[in-house]
């Protein structure tokens, strides 16, 4: 009879326990989809560090042999270090040692309000992280914006940077011909039409999902809109940037990239002649993420020669 009381208790907590668990996941979806993702990144020996950087507290992960050459990703406006796992992956499985770091502002990186966030100055901050990191010399990618970010650190420190790729990336002048406020979505009809700026075909959000996406959104809207209305001034443009470019460039899109059109990487391609431009059909803007067992083995190959 103990026994059976015994057995009544335990599973009326398991019921407690997976009915708040149910909760918390009705009320924060996105949290919990974070940490999973950072439960998985732990047991696939993806290591987790911060570190000061000019002043700023930089979070970044880290993977691959220590011996490893050392390629350093950089995420795009509204990304963090996260997003870049699921070409990483295959960067380890070829050797390399994988740096992503979350810029300023963004992922677990601090959130100074008195920093600009313009493409500039964020480049400058990728610097300083090689620095802290001992890192005299690296491969370096930028997927959208960190594009951008990883051309004015090849342009203003080439030393720093042995090949360099860039991923549906900004850099020349031209202004969208969408709407950029749509980045700081604030309804779910802003967060569709983001979603079909990003993705061919994209899948249809659950409502509380939604909500909480939107909710993510309102407190890290400020960030995002001082990094665009800087972007917008056209001040970090790299058209006069990009010819000056010594070191092997490798520029990758996906074909049906709504955000940062394939014109867009055909004219840098034509103002960089050592560069080479690989499409890949069917992928969006978010090709390095939903495309990279596609893109990656094109990825290792430039890295490698």
């Amino acid at each position: 009879m103990k026994s059976r009381t015994k057995l009544i208790v335990w599973v009326a907590l398991l019921v407690v326990v997976a009915l708040l668990a149910g909760a918390g996941f009705l009320a924060r979806p996105v949290t919990c989809f974070n940490e999973f993702t950072y439960l998985k990144e732990f047991f696939g020996g993806v290591e987790n560090h911060t570190v000061e950087v000019a002043g700023h507290r930089m979070h970044y992960e880290v993977q691959g042999p220590a011996s490893g050459s050392a390629v350093v990703l950089v995420h795009g406006l509204g990304g963090r270090a996260e997003d870049w796992l699921p070409l990483a992956h295959f960067l380890v499985k070829g050797g390399f040692r994988v740096y992503t770091p979350d810029l300023i502002g963004y992922g677990r990186s601090e959130k100074p309000p008195g920093f600009s966030y313009a493409v500039h100055d964020e480049a400058e901050q990728v610097v300083a992280f090689l620095d802290v990191m001992g890192l005299k010399q690296v491969d370096l990618g930028g997927w959208s914006m960190g594009g951008g970010i990883a051309q004015h650190v090849a342009g203003k420190h080439p030393e720093r940077v042995r090949r360099l790729m860039l991923f549906d990336s900004v850099g020349i002048w031209e202004k969208p011909d969408w709407n950029v406020r749509l980045f700081t979505p604030t309804s779910p009809a802003e967060l569709d039409q983001l979603d079909a700026l990003l993705m061919p075909d994209p899948p249809k959000v659950p409502g509380f999902i939604a909500q909480d996406i939107l909710r993510i959104s309102r407190n890290r809207a400020w960030v995002i809109r001082r990094a665009t209305d800087s972007m917008l001034t056209g001040q970090d443009a790299t058209d006069n940037l990009l010819p000056q470019l010594k070191m092997p460039v490798l520029l990758v899109w996906g074909a049906k990239d709504r955000i940062i059109p394939l014109s867009m990487g055909e004219k840098m391609q034509s103002l960089v002649p050592q560069s080479r431009l690989a499409v890949f059909s069917g992928c969006g803007h978010l090709a390095p993420g939903q495309c990279a067992d596609r893109i990656a083995p094109t990825v290792v190959d430039f890295l490698r020669h």
